[in-house]
């Protein structure tokens, strides 16, 4: 063991180098920052709602938030509260148990506000569409501004996606 320890210590450990950020992340990310600081005062708040779903879809937002993407640095952050958001982002294929709990997280977002769907279940229930326990999406239920499609969708998918929205609703 003593020997390991000693060759760890003079040789050191290797790994390969790693590329620390995607190009395009960088890219989409600096247009958002601009829009963001030109017309959200340099803070985009989104409250992401689970509305039913496997989960799937909230690891790919949740990445959003790690060192390699690092939305927060563009101006966009998740908050707790919908009181204190932009936008209500949705995830799942909305559930009965869970239909109310969406609509008062809808009502509290300040207007103007943004609806933000996100993943396949949540447009019409997805794999679970017909289930006596699922209200097969929300696309009659609330007035959806973004559709971001995949099962789940990359998190590059959903920078782009904000991108959209926020320039369509800027210049439009």
């Amino acid at each position: 063991m003593f020997k390991l320890v000693k060759y760890l210590f003079k040789e050191g450990i290797k790994a390969e180098d790693i590329e620390i950020r995607d190009e395009n992340v960088e890219i989409l990310g600096k247009e958002l920052k601009e829009i963001i600081d030109k017309y959200f005062d340099g803070s985009f708040a989104i409250r992401e709602v689970d509305s039913g779903s496997c989960n799937a879809c909230e690891y790919e937002i949740s990445a959003l938030t790690n060192p390699y993407y690092d939305i927060e640095r563009f101006g966009i952050k998740f908050v707790a509260s919908p009181k204190h958001a932009d936008a209500i982002m949705i995830t799942g294929c909305l559930t009965r148990n869970m239909y109310e709990a969406v609509l008062k997280a809808y009502e509290n977002v300040p207007s103007p506000k943004f609806v933000i769907a996100v993943g396949d279940c949540v447009i019409d229930g997805g794999i679970f569409k017909g289930s006596y326990a699922i209200m097969d999406g929300i696309k009659d239920k609330l007035p959806v501004d973004l559709w971001i499609k995949g099962c789940p969708p990359e998190p590059i998918d959903i920078i782009s996606g904000l991108l959209i929205l926020l320039k369509g609703k800027v210049n439009g």
